[in-house]
This record gives structure tokens, C-alpha cells and sequence, in this order.
């Protein structure tokens, strides 16, 4: 039986009381709340009178409802195509790329300390592929096969969860038309280099080495992309 805070008190508004009551409640270990009546009685309020609260609550962020489960504190994890394509459509190439140089070095660092060798053959693989790409297409999938398998070898699920997240919102951002001619990547194309780079150091365990290159990897990209880009607009 849930008993509420005795420093509540109902002129303070309901609002007021459901923020004191969520603040001193030992809740479930996956942040769900009580059943609406359970809580509504807890508080000594109506149903209607609590989802008002919940509503102001959910709208700060404070909490998220998923139907069917119940209502949790914090915000809604990203689970859906809905919240990749809304994250996208408010993100943009250059804000993408920044993020990945946030998140990508780290995640190559932890991947040196735990790849096996059957993750060092695939990331093998990927590099060799790559160079065999008979247009972008190819190598941008091989690219992007490369870069999930260096997030697998961290083995935390985690780290290959946010990895994913932020893939499915770099694919789903507009990038507009980068690639023109050749109709392949070049001999002499920056990412092989430095993908050979960044493997050679993920195998022999320099964790600080791999983050060096991973970071030094996406900052060239992402200084060609602005290239293009401010040339694109020029000739707009």
C-alpha cells in the first residue's frame, strides 16, 4: 500500500504534489510508476486531476508513457522508426558528423581492447572489399560494415545500440548530392589509408592509437564533406 510524503500538502497543487511524491518514491528498477488508481489514491486525488499532472510532467520530459505498459520517469528511449525519422529531420550532415567524432573514437578504443581475431579477419574483409568496390554504392556499404563490426568487437551492447542509433539517423538525413564523378572511389582515396590505420592499431592493442585514428579518419571526412558542400552552394 502506497502511503504519500507527509510533507505534501494538497494546496500546493497537484502538480507540486506528484514532483514531492516522485522525488521520495523508491519506484521499480525500470522507473515505472504506479498504476494510475493506486497513485491517484496515494496522492489523494482524482484520475483526471492526476493525468493532468502526468501530462504537465510528461511534456517537461520528466517522464514517458508507453501504451499498455504504464508510465516511466525519464525520457522515452529510442526505439522506433518514428524517433529515428524525427530525430533526422532535425539534424543535419555537419551535426551528424560531429557526433560520430564524439562517439566513434571512444567506441574504437574499447574495440582494441576486445576485438578477437575473428572480428580483426572480418574488419580484414571490410578493408579488402572496399578497395574492390566497383562504385560508391559498394564502398559505402562495405564502409559502413567496417565501421559496425569495429562496434561489435567492443562487445557491449550498449555502445553497438548507440552506434546503431546514430547510423539509422545518418542514414536518414538528407545529405543532398555528394558524389558525382568517378563513378568509384580512387587508387588513392583518403578512408583506405586510414582504415588500414585504424584496423592495424584495434590488433595490436593500442587502445590510444585507434581512438587517434579513428578521430583523425572522421575529421578528414568531415572536412571533405563541408568542401563539398560550400562548393555545391557556389555553384548555386
Amino acid at each position: 500500500m502506497l502511503t504519500p510524503p507527509s510533507d505534501i500538502h494538497p494546496e500546493k497543487g497537484v502538480v507540486t504534489q506528484l514532483r514531492a511524491y516522485l522525488a521520495q518514491s523508491d519506484l521499480a528498477e525500470d522507473g515505472r510508476l504506479p498504476p494510475e488508481r493506486e497513485l491517484a489514491s496515494a496522492l489523494g486525488v482524482s484520475r483526471a486531476e492526476l493525468r493532468k499532472a502526468l501530462d504537465v510532467l510528461e511534456a517537461e520530459g520528466q517522464l514517458w508513457r508507453h501504451v499498455g505498459k504504464g508510465t516511466f520517469m525519464g525520457s522515452r528511449p529510442l526505439d522506433t522508426f518514428a524517433d529515428i525519422a524525427a530525430l533526422a529531420r532535425r539534424s543535419n550532415p555537419a551535426e551528424v558528423m560531429r557526433a560520430r567524432i564524439a562517439m566513434e573514437p571512444e567506441i574504437t578504443r574499447a574495440a582494441a581492447f576486445t576485438a578477437t581475431p575473428a572480428d580483426i579477419s572480418e574488419m580484414r574483409l571490410c578493408l579488402a572489399r572496399s578497395r574492390q568496390a566497383e562504385t560508391w554504392r559498394q564502398y559505402e556499404g562495405w564502409d559502413t560494415r567496417l565501421h559496425r563490426t569495429i562496434a561489435e568487437a567492443t562487445q557491449n551492447s550498449l555502445l553497438l545500440g548507440l552506434f546503431d542509433t546514430l547510423n539509422a539517423v545518418r542514414r536518414a538525413v538528407t545529405w543532398g548530392r555528394l558524389r558525382s564523378v568517378p563513378v568509384r572511389p580512387l587508387p588513392s582515396h583518403h578512408s583506405f589509408a586510414e582504415h588500414e590505420a585504424i584496423v592495424d592499431a584495434i590488433e595490436h592493442r593500442d587502445m590510444a592509437g585507434a581512438a587517434s585514428a579513428m578521430r583523425a579518419h572522421l575529421m578528414t571526412v568531415e572536412r571533405k564533406l563541408m568542401e563539398k558542400q560550400m562548393r555545391a552552394a557556389g555553384e548555386g
